[in-house]
């Protein structure tokens, strides 16, 4: 069983982080000190659940948990700082701190650390989220210790639910577009106009045109989804946000 941390200071490690081909030692002290930082810690880089669902919907709501007090939000991991900038590139997750625990001091001072040689992991950090104010952990959700990667308590909507349980949040938007298209532009800008924050999917980078017709039945950008509806192009997207 996790013990948990709430009411105790973070441990003091300094993790030795790769910046513009430099190496930069950053303290806990400089990460969490008067502020009010997130904390979400998963098992590794590039693996399924941390990539498809964890870090994305942080990196999706860190305006909105900015919006609430949180100053900062560190992705923890047991790898090298050489693999974590790598998954940043990847996942486009520039919103996130990513913090490369390579020794697993922090993890371990957390009572975190758990062995996956079944996996050929060594060890890593057990899965879990906190929100830490100055350098004290107010709160924490840990992952029930369950067979496989349990992922139920410590995403980014239960973190976010706790600190702001009023907030609405903006449905999820999507956009499929292709450079040079003016009406994609239109539709872009629509949206902007309207506050709304969304995803683009560019055609021939990151999907094609049969992905879209797939998806779609229609081969024509813009495509706009709006909570998992199809809304269509620009002038229908237009009609439905008034």
């Amino acid at each position: 069983m996790f013990a948990s941390k709430e009411g105790q200071p973070v441990p003091q490690v300094t993790f030795h982080t790769r910046q513009d081909d430099q190496w930069v030692d950053v303290t806990t002290n400089e990460l969490f000190a008067n502020k009010t930082v997130v904390v979400f810690s998963l098992p590794g880089a590039f693996t399924p659940t941390c990539s498809s669902s964890h870090l994305p919907r942080y990196n999706e709501l860190a305006s909105v948990f900015a919006d609430n007090g949180v100053d900062d939000i560190l992705c923890v991991s047991v790898n090298d700082t050489f693999v974590m900038n790598a998954w940043k590139a990847d996942q486009e997750a520039e919103n996130i701190t990513f913090i490369p625990d390579g020794n697993g001091e922090f993890t371990n001072g957390m009572g975190m650390l758990v062995e996956k040689d079944d996996l050929g992991f060594g060890a890593r950090s057990w899965r879990y989220s906190m929100l830490v104010k100055n350098g004290i952990v107010e709160k924490m959700f840990v992952e029930n210790e369950e067979p496989g990667d349990p992922f139920k308590v410590s995403d980014a909507d239960t973190m976010l639910n706790y600190i702001a349980p009023e907030q609405k949040l903006q449905e999820s938007i999507t956009v499929f577009s292709k450079p040079g298209c003016p009406f994609c532009v239109k539709a872009k800008q629509n949206l902007i106009d309207k506050g709304l924050q969304y995803e683009e999917i560019i055609l021939g980078k990151d999907a094609t045109t049969v992905s879209l017709r797939a998806i779609t039945g229609r081969s024509t950008v813009p495509q706009v989804f709006i909570g998992g509806k199809h809304i269509g192009g620009s002038e229908e997207l237009e009609v439905f946000l008034g």
